[in-house]
């Protein structure tokens, strides 16, 4: 428990509702009227989507306490409610800190590793998360997939969480005793300063690939928002970065951080190289060792030399980690093959940007034994369609059959989505293609036609397992529908 003075400390004051608001105790903080707990505090921000002032009569029917808020014309309400009420200048500006004092800086008690760029991110972080737990430490994940504290699983919404989410997260992994902490953090959440206040040890660059220019509008925009993670790493700590991403200087410029690097077959502090590879994994050589893994790729190599280099540089020794990463598993639905009937593998990724895709299926085509290779795959709708094309091209680079659906059409026709996607395919990738909407369908269809020894590609959905047509959300899961197939063959 706290009192509102207590976390506004260094935040100007403009208004307060009674003299003694700021005296008021209060038991929790949200910005999510919906979650607010009797004796709590309300902060009402002006979201992207929505206005939170809108639901301040909300949070006081819920049992709050106290109303931090921006804007003057509520001052009557929350007065007239007889709730303390604090206005100042920016409530979204101001909720990092607040975050940060409520749950007594939850970031500077343990190692927070961040890790950015368009792929790689969630497995880099689950791999480093399961490794440090096997390790025998107590360990937090914040991902994509989900979030973890310790071995308790809490359900995500967003790549990267909230201020208050994550501050209350870490503060469950402080009061369980966690030494360590992996997140995903995106260029959204960047760009928004929902990690601001944050201490990070250490942070990883992987990549920068086409994506999200729906909302940056520009590369150089989504490159700057990218860097504010490298920009804002204190004195001590270290950032990662992949050599081989020209991008990968760009973050670190000025950064006040030691940087260290990591690269497939060029030189560098960390350097892995392949070996050899099949559907089942890859025999890989880090700084001169070869190790086993079972994950395939260069687009996993790198992940591998992340991994690798940020345990080393968190004081890990070399024949505990290399020992690890042998014994990891894949992060579900990543590279997730299952065997069927006929010879028939499928592959289950998440693969949703062009260069993903292109990596993936190259893997796929290295390791085929010329058998077919046959390429699901869709387009999110309401998102970047400049890379619609670019994704029907990655395809029809390798694969011997496209099979075109729906991803999360969302607001959008799926036939249109399609449509945009057809811009990038020629005559003869045309010739090879086919166009099925309802995703279901499809990968029936994929799987069924899909000749002896094929390997199928179901691509873009990976773990989700939910479909978004029209606005409604229902249960879809690609490895479902594909166990489901396959048992027919």
């Amino acid at each position: 428990m706290k009192t509102l003075q207590e976390i506004l400390q260094e935040i100007e004051v403009l208004e307060m509702t009674t003299p003694e608001a700021l005296l008021t105790e209060i038991t929790d903080i949200e910005s999510d009227s919906r979650k607010v707990i009797p004796g709590g505090a309300f902060i009402a921000i002006n979201g992207y989507e929505c206005d939170g002032h809108h639901f301040i009569e909300k949070a006081i029917e819920m049992g709050a306490k106290g109303i931090i808020y921006q804007n003057e014309e509520y001052t009557g309400l929350i007065s007239s409610k007889g709730v303390a009420g604090i206005r100042i200048g920016s409530t979204r500006e101001a909720t990092p800190l607040l975050a940060k004092r409520f749950f007594d800086d939850p970031s500077s008690k343990v190692h927070l590793v961040g890790v950015t760029g368009t792929n790689g991110k969630t497995t880099i972080a689950t791999l480093l998360y399961r490794l440090f737990t096997n390790m025998g430490y107590c360990c937090g994940l914040l991902s994509t997939i989900a979030n973890y504290i310790g071995f308790e699983r809490f359900e995500t919404t967003n790549t990267t969480q909230d201020p208050i989410t994550l501050n209350r997260l870490l503060k469950k992994l402080c009061d369980k005793g966690g030494e360590y902490c992996f997140m995903e953090v995106s260029s959204h959440s960047l760009d928004q300063g929902r990690v601001s206040g944050l201490k990070f040890k250490g942070a990883i660059f992987t990549n920068l690939t086409h994506d999200h220019l729906d909302y940056h509008k520009t590369f150089a925009e989504y490159i700057r928002c990218k860097k504010i993670l490298f920009d804002t790493l204190p004195k001590g700590a270290f950032a990662l970065i992949n050599s081989d991403d020209r991008n990968g200087s760009v973050m670190v410029q000025n950064s006040s951080a030691e940087v260290h690097r990591y690269s497939v077959g060029n030189m560098a502090e960390f350097r892995i190289k392949i070996v050899e590879s099949t559907i089942e994994g890859s025999l890989i050589e880090i700084n001169g060792t070869q190790v086993w893994t079972r994950f395939i790729g260069k687009h996993n190599a790198y992940n591998i030399g992340a991994v690798y280099g940020a345990a080393t540089l968190l004081g890990g020794k070399k024949e505990e980690i290399l020992t690890g990463l042998s014994s990891l598993e894949a992060v579900p639905g990543r590279l997730e093959y299952i065997k069927g009937g006929n010879g028939i593998t499928v592959v289950i990724d998440y693969a949703h940007t062009p260069d993903a895709l292109e990596n993936i299926l190259r893997t796929l085509r290295d390791i085929s034994g010329g058998n077919r290779l046959i390429a699901l795959f869709g387009c999110g709708g309401n998102r970047d369609k400049t890379k619609r094309p670019e994704m029907g091209q990655a395809c029809a680079k390798y694969a011997d059959r496209l099979v075109v659906t729906s991803d999360n059409p969302r607001y959008e026709n799926p036939l249109e989505i399609i449509e945009d996607i057809k811009k990038g395919l020629d005559k003869g990738a045309m010739s090879k293609s086919i166009f099925i909407p309802d995703r279901a369908e499809a990968i029936r269809t994929s799987i069924l036609t899909a000749p002896k020894g094929s390997i199928v590609l179901l691509a873009g959905k990976g773990h989700e397992d939910y479909q978004i047509i029209n606005g409604i959300k229902s249960h879809f899961d690609d490895k479902e529908e594909a166990i489901k197939i396959l048992r027919e063959l």
